[in-house]
């Protein structure tokens, strides 16, 4: 063969070899005696944080845990180390997409834009947009607040749909602005609003935070809704239907049902209160059909 053409071909299959290294998926890499990856935020509580040890916890990660069983089982690595690896709102998707962890495990929402870069399995966990008000208020749904003072966060998803609601159903709502949560809170408790509007994770949160946590409560229909879900590499199917499959048992099982109490109706650090959070209707319903896919 002719020098060039025989170097171009080296080239070439030194590249494929690069590309098909590159390439490999997560199960082949934990079968050749890798470590599997998990990325999580260290104050997403109640879904990931670190623990008064300093270790990983929380509703996600220990979904994740129970992946990682499954992943050891398929690859026959028992011993397969679990490496965490912090990441940020920022970047929890770049690290995923990139290489740097195999799975993230939090409080990511799975959306059509992050769906370009990153797979989700199916969700664990489906939040929106309710109210906060005082437990002696009357406010039990959004239409309750016609005239009404409501208050949200700037920039948040919450304040753009009340905003699109005030319109579309000529509520008449007095929309406030606050530039952060927890000033929204304090305007909920001092009557200078009705109704406070944001996910109902945090608003439950909020509540349990409070000195006196049964002054306040979380009212009415989802105004909007997320599927929050474990992120995953994409072009990945082996490694996806493992992680697919684990989530399936767990929920045909009913064995997610205990996990999802112990992180969100029990007391939990570091106030070791309780959210009082129960599985909202939405969330029983997918979970009656579970998949990836999300009309969110």
């Amino acid at each position: 063969m002719h020098p060039v053409r025989l170097w171009r071909a080296l080239l070439g299959a030194a590249a494929l070899c690069c590309a098909v290294a590159a390439h490999a998926g997560v199960l082949e890499r934990i079968a050749a005696g890798g470590k599997l990856m998990v990325a999580y935020r260290s104050d997403a509580i109640p879904f990931a944080f670190k623990d008064a040890a300093g270790r990983p916890a929380g509703y996600a990660v220990e979904l994740c845990q129970h992946v990682a069983d499954a992943v050891r089982h398929k690859t026959g690595r028992k011993d397969m180390d679990v490496t965490y690896v912090p990441v940020t709102v920022g970047n929890r998707i770049e690290t995923i997409a990139q290489g740097r962890a195999d799975l993230e495990c939090g409080s990511t929402t799975n959306n059509a834009e992050r769906r370009q870069t990153v797979a989700f399995t199916i969700p664990h966990f489906i939040t929106g947009t309710r109210l906060l008000v005082k437990a002696s208020s009357p406010i039990e749904r959004i239409e309750d607040m016609a005239g009404r003072r409501l208050v949200t966060t700037r920039g948040t998803t919450a304040q753009r749909a009340a905003q699109q609601l005030n319109r579309e159903r000529a509520l008449q709502l007095v929309l406030l602005e606050s530039p952060d949560d927890s000033h929204a809170v304090e305007m909920v408790e001092k009557g200078e609003a009705d109704a406070f509007a944001t996910d109902d994770v945090l608003l439950y949160a909020f509540a349990a935070e409070r000195p006196d946590p049964k002054a306040l409560k979380v009212v009415g229909k989802f105004i909007t809704a997320e599927a929050l879900a474990i992120v995953l590499p994409k072009g990945d199917p082996e490694f996806k239907k493992v992680v697919d499959d684990e989530m399936r048992r767990l929920i045909a099982s009913r064995d997610i049902y205990p996990i999802y109490d112990r992180w969100f109706t029990q007391p939990i650090p570091p106030s070791n209160r309780a959210l009082n959070l129960p599985v909202s209707y939405l969330l029983r319903e997918f979970w009656k059909y579970p998949s990836d896919q999300v009309p969110f």
